[in-house]
């Protein structure tokens, strides 16, 4: 299997660390969706990463639909609950995560892509503010527990952990650790993982 992505996208980063928690082995293409020769349209074409071509050739995206699959593929660390209200209470925490990602990257695009004379201001305040929004109520669900569901880790806390590690790469100003302590243990906790480690996002 190959996976498509770039080295800083937060939801290849996820993909990554399912498959190296399920000790699923895939090669990674590293591909830059922004640049004018980008290929990833071959594979899907919405024109995101990741994206996860099978053996025969068939594409599997976005990042939640491989994470589940990739669950399947080993009977190794069980990273979503089988039962039906488990399975719904990790992937809403999933989807919570994937909000914060979603809204940070469109208030980063905002202010990086778009020409400054026509940047909305209010637009970047409310994005962000979504982002504050779910931080908390992150941080209100975890509560005193070691881990965001159940006594063990679970594709929740990749989750949250990705989104957080996201924050301090692309908004070290957001300085969420003071704020919200339980949240900088548990981020602490998985960036102990060589799973996380070792998908850890460049430096610039």
């Amino acid at each position: 299997m190959k996976l498509i992505g770039s080295l800083t996208s937060p939801y290849v980063r996820k993909a990554r660390i399912v498959f190296l928690e399920k000790k699923v082995d895939v090669d990674l293409e590293i591909e830059n969706v922004w640049a004018a020769d980008t290929k990833i349209t071959l594979n899907n074409p919405l024109g995101k990463v990741p994206c996860l071509l099978l053996e025969d050739g068939e594409a599997i995206h976005d990042s939640r639909v491989i994470v589940e699959y990739a669950d399947t593929l080993s009977p190794v660390s069980k990273l979503i609950p089988a039962e039906s209200r488990e399975r719904a209470i990790v992937k809403t925490w999933e989807a919570l995560a994937d909000g914060v990602l979603d809204a940070g990257i469109l208030a980063r695009l905002e202010a990086t892509w778009r020409p400054a004379e026509l940047q909305s201001q209010a637009w970047m305040d409310r994005q962000m503010g979504k982002t504050s929004k779910a931080i908390r109520e992150m941080s209100e669900k975890l509560g005193g527990n070691a881990w965001c569901h159940s006594n063990q880790m679970t594709l929740a806390d990749i989750a949250v952990g990705c989104a957080l590690g996201y924050l301090l790469f692309r908004f070290p100003s957001v300085q969420w650790q003071e704020q919200y302590p339980n949240l900088d243990r548990l981020y602490q906790k998985l960036m102990q993982r060589a799973s996380f480690i070792d998908t850890a996002p460049p430096a610039a």
